[in-house]
Order: structure tokens, then sequence, then C-alpha cells
């Protein structure tokens, strides 16, 4: 397994979000199954710049403390009281920024995963499902099973349960840009071009 080290995360929020593109996540449950999806769309958030970062302006709450941990860890948390969302820390130590995982494909393990979304196998999913799903951050979390017991795993240790493999980087030309999704409110940072995606 050539699991991404703590280096990857330690640089540019928006490099590593472009970077991530192609890579294998990697979930292993309690008995040892591997549940791999590879990333097709990222988000970036940087906090010292960006007011849709939950730690814009290096605001320190108890849901963002894990955004300031050392790059390479995973920041979950949970929005509508319903859905989880998987991050992972990037630039130093002390500093607030991540990229959030918006989209996936299945690579292995698919049924286990099509049952933890719609209770089917992946070849029992209807032209509706196949279209969604692992198209958001909340549907990878729960085909995943990643929950906030998840938050502030290290992304670089086999052991953990949760890392990101080398995968398949797409080629630069494949990949898109544009803007952030469900951010209305973060005034000038609604038009950041920070949402990287392909396939």
């Amino acid at each position: 397994m050539d699991i991404l080290t703590q280096d990857f995360y330690a640089r540019d929020t928006l490099t590593v979000a472009r970077d991530l593109l192609g890579r294998e996540i990697v979930r292993v449950l309690p008995d040892g199954t591997r549940l791999v999806c590879r990333i097709t769309e990222t988000e970036a958030y940087i906090g010292r710049l960006d007011k849709a970062c939950h730690a814009y302006g290096y605001k320190h709450t108890a849901r963002t403390e894990t955004l300031f941990a050392p790059p390479g860890t995973a920041y979950l948390y949970l929005i509508y009281g319903m859905y989880h969302c998987l991050n992972f820390v990037t630039e130093g130590e002390g500093e607030p920024a991540a990229v959030l995982i918006r989209g996936a494909v299945a690579v292995e393990n698919g049924d286990i995963i099509a049952k933890n979304r719609f209770g089917c196998k992946e070849k029992n999913m209807n032209a509706y499902q196949r279209r969604n799903f692992l198209n958001g951050p909340g549907k990878l979390c729960r085909g995943l099973n990643l929950t906030r017991a998840q938050n502030g795993l290290s992304l670089t240790a086999p052991d953990g349960g949760l890392f990101v493999c080398a995968g398949q980087p797409p080629a630069p030309g494949a990949i898109q840009t544009g803007k952030r999704i469900g951010i209305d409110y973060a005034e000038e940072a609604v038009d950041f071009p920070w949402r990287f995606w392909y396939g």
C-alpha cells in the first residue's frame, strides 16, 4: 500500500485539493474488510481568509479544534443534524485549513458501500441510485460508514482504520474548477474557484 504521507497534506490547500483527485480513500472496518473509493471531487477551505471555513479568522470552538491539528488529520463534522462530512486537514499545524471530499466512486467492496447507502447490492441499484451513489459529502460518509467517531484520526497511519493511497491521479487537463457549493453566506468567498472535479 502506497499510503500518502503527512508531507502530502502539509502543502498549500488548493494544491492538495487538486492533487487528491484520483487518490483512493481506504476505510478498514473492524473485521478487516476494506472499503475503497476513488476521489472525484474536492473543495478547499482556508481559515485565514475564507469566510466559508468553520475556523475563519482562526476561530477556535469545540467543533473546529481538529482543523488546527497536524496535516493529514481527518476532520469530520455533522451538518443539518444528519449528514457527516469528511475533510482532510492541510498546511501546517495550527493553520486551520482542510479539503472537503465532495464525491467519489466505489473501487472495492462496492456491495457493502451500496448496502450502507441503499440497502442493496451495487448491481441492484436503480438508475437514480447509480447517479446519486457517492456524489456528495454526506452520501460518501454514509457509504463508508464514517461518523464523528473518526474525527481526529491520522490519515497517515495504516492501523487507524482510515487512510488514503496514491491511486491514479487524472491528467491535469481533465480537472475542472468552479465555485464551491452551499456557501451562499460566505460573502466574497462565494466566488472563490476552489472546487475541483473530474470524470
